[in-house]
């Protein structure tokens, strides 16, 4: 257990103004906190948001996170096994927990409520929260695996295009989507629906004000 979390135990700290949302891909879960913090005058922790703290990392102590910071040939990771993926996958959302604990705890003492697009771990959240500020959104594994490629976000189609530029393109691709899907799969899924934190599953159907407004009614805002 990391000193923040340490110090959150042992005092029984809660942060009491700081909303927690976690989740799976494709969920709605940075809208959400957008959202949430521009209705009620609040500060918004998007997804990432923590990487505004990369520079300045030691990579001995955050492997994970410098990673990609001091990647010499990008290719090299999408080359990786979906075991190779996973790995660093749950190293870098350990060394994501600490970073947005630490980050946190400044935040909350502006006294304006916090929404976060978190990493913290459901075992983390039980300890430094309670049900009422923590709230879990789910989409199906599968729309991860099969809409990845479809956002035109500027780092995804980079990777594609790093696909793209591989000996065999399309098992590249293949090998891609196996990493995803190790990532997104049924297991992590059941993992977050049977936290005991309150939950939303992704509804086409509905609107993010609709949405943002079942989270508001679950945060008790």
């Amino acid at each position: 257990m990391h000193t923040t979390l340490r110090l959150c135990a042992v005092n029984n700290m809660k942060f009491e103004n700081v909303y927690f949302v976690n989740g799976t891909a494709y969920a709605g879960k940075s809208t959400l906190v957008k959202n949430l913090a521009e209705k009620y005058g609040g500060i918004a922790c998007e997804e990432n948001y923590h990487d505004a703290r990369l520079p300045e990392l030691d990579p001995t102590e955050f492997p994970g996170l410098t990673y990609t910071r001091d990647l010499q040939d990008w290719h090299d990771f999408v080359r990786r096994t979906p075991d190779e993926y996973e790995a660093w996958i749950n190293t870098t959302s350990k060394e994501c927990e600490r970073l947005e604990l630490e980050i946190l705890d400044e935040l909350c003492r502006d006294g304006r409520p916090v929404f976060v697009d978190t990493n913290v771990s459901v075992e983390t959240l039980k300890v430094v929260s309670d049900v009422d500020h923590v709230l879990i959104m789910l989409a199906d594994p599968m729309i991860s695996v099969n809409r990845f490629f479809n956002r035109p976000d500027r780092e995804k189609q980079f990777l594609y295009r790093l696909m793209m530029e591989e000996p065999d393109p399309a098992a590249s691709l293949e090998n891609f989507r196996q990493c995803l899907s190790r990532i997104n799969s049924p297991e992590k899924y059941d993992y977050f629906l049977n936290s005991g934190f309150h939950v939303i599953l992704r509804d086409d159907a509905r609107s993010a004000e609709e949405t943002m407004a079942i989270a508001a009614r679950l945060f008790k805002l």
